[in-house]
C-alpha cells in the first residue's frame, strides 16, 4: 500500500521543477516579464535601434548694453553681421540662418528697478541655425571660438539640439521585430511548461522611446540616438 505522505510529496516535487523551468526561461533574451494563468501567457518583446539625427538646431545669443539705445543697437548689429558672416564661412545657406528672439529692456522703465542699475538698455538678439546638415552644425559647435575672437560674446549657449524626425520610417519594422521577439519567449516558455502555443488572446504596444545612445547627459545634446519599443503580447496556451 503506497505511504500517504508519497502523493504530495511527488506533486510538490513536480512543483519544484515547474518552479526551475519557468525560472530558466525568465532570463531569456528579449523577454521581461511573463506569467501563466487560466493558460495564458504573458509576454514581453524588445526591439531596440540605433540611430542617427536628422535635424540640427544651433541657437547663437549676444547682447550689449549702454545708456545710448542708438549705439546699444549698433553693437548688436554689429554682432549680427559678424555672425552672419561666421556662418556663411562654415558653408550654412541663408535659408538656413534666421532670426529669433530680439530682446529690449530699458532698466527705468521696469516696475521694480534694481539699486545698482550700471546701464539703462540692454538689447539682445538670437541667430537660429536649422539644417539637417548635422555634421556641419556638429563641427561649426567645436569652431565658435573663432566668432568669439571676433568680439562676439555669446549669452546662456546650450550646444546644439539634434533631432531624429523619421521615427515613421522605422516604426513598422521595430514593432515587427518587438513581436517576434514576444513570440520566441512565448514559444520558450510553453516548450518549457509542455505546453503548445496558442493565438493571441490580447496584444499591446509600448510607446517608442528615443534616448541618447549613450544614455549620458540630455538626449537632445546626442548625434547618435537608440529608439527602443516593449510590445506586450498574451497568448493562449494549449
Amino acid at each position: 500500500m503506497a505511504s500517504p505522505y508519497l502523493v504530495p510529496a511527488v506533486a510538490a516535487a513536480g512543483v519544484l521543477a515547474l518552479g526551475a523551468t519557468a525560472g530558466g526561461f525568465f532570463i531569456g533574451k528579449g523577454v521581461e516579464n511573463a506569467r501563466v494563468g487560466d493558460r495564458n501567457v504573458t509576454v514581453r518583446g524588445l526591439s531596440e535601434r540605433e540611430v542617427k539625427a536628422d535635424l540640427a538646431v544651433l541657437a547663437l545669443k549676444f547682447a550689449a548694453a549702454g545708456d545710448d539705445l542708438a549705439v546699444v543697437q549698433a553693437d548688436v548689429d554689429a554682432d549680427l553681421a559678424a555672425t552672419r558672416r561666421f556662418l556663411a564661412q562654415r558653408g550654412f545657406a541663408t535659408s538656413e540662418v534666421d532670426l529669433g528672439r530680439f530682446e529690449v529692456t530699458d532698466q527705468y522703465a521696469r516696475e521694480y528697478q534694481p539699486s545698482d542699475i550700471r546701464a539703462r538698455y540692454r538689447v539682445a538678439q538670437t541667430v537660429i541655425v536649422r539644417t539637417p546638415n548635422v555634421d556641419r552644425v556638429q563641427q561649426t559647435s567645436r569652431a565658435l571660438d573663432g566668432l568669439v575672437r571676433q568680439g562676439v560674446v555669446l549669452q546662456d549657449y546650450n550646444g546644439p539640439s539634434y533631432i531624429f524626425t523619421k521615427l515613421n520610417s522605422v516604426r513598422g519594422p521595430m514593432i515587427a521585430e518587438a513581436t517576434a521577439s514576444a513570440r520566441n519567449g512565448a514559444q520558450q516558455f510553453a516548450r518549457d511548461s509542455g505546453s503548445n502555443l496558442g493565438g493571441i488572446s490580447s496584444a499591446t504596444q509600448g510607446s517608442f522611446e528615443i534616448l541618447g545612445r549613450d544614455e549620458v547627459g540630455e538626449e537632445s545634446s546626442q548625434v547618435f540616438k537608440k529608439v527602443r519599443v516593449v510590445t506586450t503580447v498574451t497568448y493562449r496556451l494549449r
